[in-house]
């Protein structure tokens, strides 16, 4: 890519004065009211500073891979040292107040018409795909989350790492990969990152370098600025689907199988309260947001969660969110504070979206006071390991409780665990679907209603198992199955899963 005509000695030349406009021509609505005298002057034609065009290259070695890396490298450089040139030319003409009183497809109707102008202006020569790249690149960076767009855009990624504004992964299929994706500097990631979470009333600087968020989409963003983040700025933002997933999805994924799934159903409709146990990356929320998908539409339901990420389908949902301390230290909302405050707003079912915390004790309460059908997430690698984990949440939360106690109250809270978990392939499956029977002694018993046993791997690495049954007749909830006519759906699949 050329940036301007050269004389016959190399130098740089500098772009011919176009023909002034017609004095009657009105300007675009979003320009500056001086911007018009601007075009008249004379515009150098290359960037100072910007790097010379690569030697050719030596012979290839047998591994030509390093050499391909390091050409694409010198490419994206002269390319966004254009870019750079001619967005600082558009920041200079447009007015950025005007541009904010037009819709989106106006404004970038608008953006687009400037920068061709520039580019015909500082004879820049680019392809025609250059030049429609260039194009909606500097849309997305006035309008949008700038380099972020195009992978936003995409239905497959399941997360997007930004390390410093060099360095983006993304993760497709369970595996994660590098892209071409950068930004000019840290400056432009930090303003990326001041914008997102702008949006739901967070702050992102030096007195508060850490920051949750979501975009409108509902997914989650985590940010974390230096000085603690010593590379840069680095931004992780976890997905969701622009199709809500319901549990039929999960089945043809091979998450669950129908029998699997057809339990799971049963225990959604006949109020179990469950507690969905998993590593991170595992599928815990998406499986939450599936079985609230069985939560009768007259039910009121209240969701408490750090960042609203949470897709309900029903009609009576209230949704909270906790609220982060100001720049004095004061104005924290936390998740216990909103688990709390949901016992007085009568609802009939509470979710949690993860639990991780005191807040442990407030919901086990709530579970055990009649509102049935209770749903929370947390991370861990087991069943037992899950409701272990409940107990020390409780214990290190100031409760002086004796653990006999707690394991009653979790005994008598909880009736089912479904464990998540992400295999070494980058597939996720339900491994586990457990129930709580009781106490024996100081140990909570479990029973294993359903199992994932891996049988081996395909000719491609990718894990091949099997869901079964464990042989249970009649698990602890049937009573509750059969007060809600489902008993016979409930004998059928535990039938189908065998054991």
């Amino acid at each position: 890519m050329a940036f301007g005509k050269r004389s016959p000695s190399g130098s740089p030349t500098a772009a011919p004065t176009p023909a002034p406009a017609p004095k009657a021509a009105p300007a675009p609505a979003a320009r500056r009211p001086q911007a018009a005298a601007k075009p008249s002057a004379p515009a150098p034609v290359a960037v100072k500073g910007a790097p010379k065009a690569p030697p050719p290259p030596a012979p290839a070695p047998p591994e030509p891979k390093p050499e391909k890396v390091r050409q694409v490298s010198q490419q994206s450089e002269q390319y966004y040292a254009t870019k750079t040139t001619i967005f600082n030319a558009l920041i200079d003409t447009i007015d950025l107040s005007q541009l904010a009183q037009l819709d989106s497809e106006s404004a970038r109707e608008e953006i687009r018409d400037i920068v061709v102008e520039i580019i015909s202006i500082k004879n820049v020569v680019m392809s025609l795909s250059e030049q429609e790249q260039l194009l909606d690149d500097i849309c997305n960076d006035v309008l949008g989350y700038g380099p972020l767009e195009p992978l936003l855009a995409r239905d497959d990624i399941a997360d997007i790492m930004v390390n410093g504004a060099d360095t983006t992964y993304i993760e497709v299929n369970g595996k994660i990969e590098r892209t071409n994706i950068r930004f000019r500097d840290n400056a432009q990631l930090m303003n990326i990152c001041q914008r997102i979470v702008s949006q739901v009333g967070r702050r992102v600087d030096d007195s508060s370098p850490i920051c949750d968020a979501r975009l409108l989409d509902g997914s989650r963003v985590n940010v974390i600025a230096p000085p603690l983040a010593i590379d840069g700025p680095t931004l992780t933002i976890r997905k969701f689907k622009k199709d809500k997933l319901r549990l039929q999805d999960l089945v043809n994924f091979g998450s669950i199988s129908e029998p699997g799934a057809e339990l799971l159903r049963i225990i959604g409709h006949s109020r179990c309260n469950v507690l969905i146990s998993g590593g991170t990356g595992s599928g815990k929320t998406t499986l939450l947001n599936c079985l609230t998908g069985f939560i009768e539409p007259g039910e009121r339901v209240i969701t408490c969660e750090d960042s609203a990420e949470l897709q309900l389908q029903q009609p009576h949902v209230v949704r909270l969110e906790t609220r982060p301390p100001n720049i004095e230290g004061t104005g924290e909302i936390t998740m216990r504070d909103l688990v709390k405050n949901c016992l007085r707003m009568r609802p009939e079912r509470i979710i949690v979206g993860e639990v991780r915390g005191p807040e442990a004790f407030d919901l086990l309460q709530a579970m055990n006071t009649g509102h049935d059908g209770s749903m929370g997430t947390l991370h861990a690698n087991s069943p037992r390991e899950a409701l272990s984990r409940v107990e020390s949440m409780i214990t290190m939360g100031g409760f002086s409780l004796p653990a006999k106690t707690i394991r009653e109250m979790i005994v008598g809270s909880i009736d089912v665990v479904v464990q998540a978990s992400r295999l070494r392939d980058g597939s996720r499956r339900i491994m586990n679907v457990t129930e709580v029977l009781g106490l024996e002694g100081d140990t909570i018993v479990l029973q294993d209603v359903l199992k994932y046993e891996i049988e081996g791997e395909d000719e491609n690495g990718r894990v091949i198992g099997k869901h079964r049954g464990t042989g249970i007749g009649r698990p602890r909830f049937w009573d509750r199955a059969s007060y809600y006519n489902l008993e016979r759906e409930l004998a059928a699949a535990l039938d189908e899963l065998g054991g």
